[in-house]
């Protein structure tokens, strides 16, 4: 006899039901007459038991056969878990072993970083590791939702440009056939500035390359990075749209990961405090001030670093924006602040919880000779250039946007330390493989 296949995450809508499920052995306990089974098939973690009384010899003879990782079909009745509320079992009648594993080399025992990261392919099996990769799939759809709700067209920008968007010596240069050295993207915002003068509001989203040589917790030489770009938009209207944004992914992890939050432990009480909150914007002028008198040693004209993210969000029950830099520091497509020349209307937004700079964005230059000014002052004037401009002489309007980092913002939902945990196959300046 047959019976319906269903998920884990579904035990619930089948209770007393004798069911299929089908996945992995995740860990095995016995004792005696018993034996409990706790399976996994990427929908989630559930107890099978096994009852030697109940089950006949073949059944208990495939229980005790089963190693860490084994892949099995399991029959069985869904049964409420007898101290925990929400929490299913299934009572065994049937296993059929699919595979039977090798000894796994990740035991169920703490391991050194390296050696996990050397396993990335099979540590992204344990609990912790799906939790975030659950958390950054949540965070993923709620940027969709985002922005979709609210109008915005979803663009795809080239992974390969000729040109820089950024600091030309973070740039991972590639031959391509007769055309020289070409680039592997560090941001589709240009081409994403093009796409609005058609579309009004755009988003892309797609992997981006840094080659900054840097081994902090919150660096990748490979990562996700989402831009957003509208039309008619200016700078303070900008952060409107960045904090709700924030926001807005905060409340759908809540929504919807919270037994992942459980596996990982996470407090998510600053989380849920900071929904109903104003984000905090303090000028960069007024954060110097403020780092100061914190003791920091930062002098006005230098780059926040991440002791001065954490100083200024410690205390905070909120994210704060950092905004109107000075330009002398800043890319040259930023729109100069009309109350100060020396600085430019674009923002930081450092997030709480030590998960410092998740989004960078500013209203850009719309004017065509001043822009034409910055670029040549750069040293980047030239063809590959020429069509950037040209969206300033065709129906020019102010416009802004800003670029989200994924895997830090992952990393913050998800409270884990280290951005490699973030992303399934981390690519930092010592690891490629696997």
């Amino acid at each position: 006899m047959t019976y319906m296949h269903i998920l884990i995450s579904d035990a619930g809508k089948h209770l007393d039901a004798k069911v299929t499920m089908r996945g992995w052995i995740y860990n095995k306990r016995s004792s005696g007459s018993i034996a409990f089974l706790e399976l996994r098939d990427g929908s989630g973690f559930i107890q099978a038991v096994v009852s030697k009384k109940a089950v006949d010899e073949a059944t208990w003879d495939a229980a005790d056969q089963l190693t860490q990782e084994s892949a099995v079909t399991i029959t069985g009745a869904v049964s409420a878990h007898p101290k925990q509320d929400g929490v299913y079992e299934l009572q065994v009648s049937n296993i059929h072993i699919v595979h039977i594993a090798a000894e796994y080399p990740i035991a169920n025992k703490e391991h050194g970083p390296e050696f996990l990261m050397d396993n990335r392919h099979l540590w992204l099996r344990s609990k912790r590791q799906w939790a975030v990769q659950r958390i950054r799939d949540e965070v993923i759809r709620a940027i969709y939702s985002f922005y979709h709700e609210r109008g915005y067209v979803k663009v795809d920008t080239p992974i390969l440009t000729p040109n820089a968007c950024e600091g030309a010596t973070e740039l991972f240069d590639i031959e391509y056939f007769d055309e020289g050295t070409m680039h592997l993207s560090q941001s589709g915002q240009l081409y994403l500035e093009a796409a609005i003068m058609s579309v009004g509001r755009g988003f892309d989203f797609g992997p981006v390359f840094r080659a900054e040589k840097s081994k902090t917790r919150k660096h990748l030489t490979e990562f996700w990075m989402m831009d957003a770009e509208a039309a008619f938009v200016e700078h303070d209207e900008s952060l409107d749209i960045q904090e709700a944004l924030i926001k807005y992914i905060a409340k759908s992890c809540l929504d919807h990961c919270k037994a992942e939050f459980t596996i990982l432990e996470r407090d998510t009480s600053k989380l849920e405090a900071m929904l109903d909150l104003p984000f905090e914007r303090l000028t960069y002028t007024d954060a110097i001030e403020k780092l100061k008198t914190l003791g920091s040693d930062i002098a006005f004209g230098e780059d926040l670093g991440a002791d001065d993210e954490e100083m200024l969000t410690k205390d905070s029950a909120v994210p704060v924006f950092i905004h109107k830099w000075p330009k002398a520091i800043k890319p040259f497509y930023m729109k100069q602040d009309p109350e100060n020349a020396e600085l430019v209307l674009n923002n930081d937004l450092i997030g709480i919880e030590n998960a410092g700079e998740i989004i960078g964005g500013s209203q850009r230059e719309d004017d065509y000779d001043k822009l034409q000014a910055e670029i040549i002052k750069e040293g980047l004037e030239g063809d590959e250039y020429a069509w950037y401009l040209d969206l300033r002489k065709y129906g020019s309007v102010p416009h802004s946007g800003y670029g989200l980092g994924l895997e830090r913002v992952v990393r913050w939902m998800s409270g884990v330390q280290h951005i490699r945990e973030t992303i399934p196959f981390p690519r930092m300046i010592n690891r490629i493989r696997p």
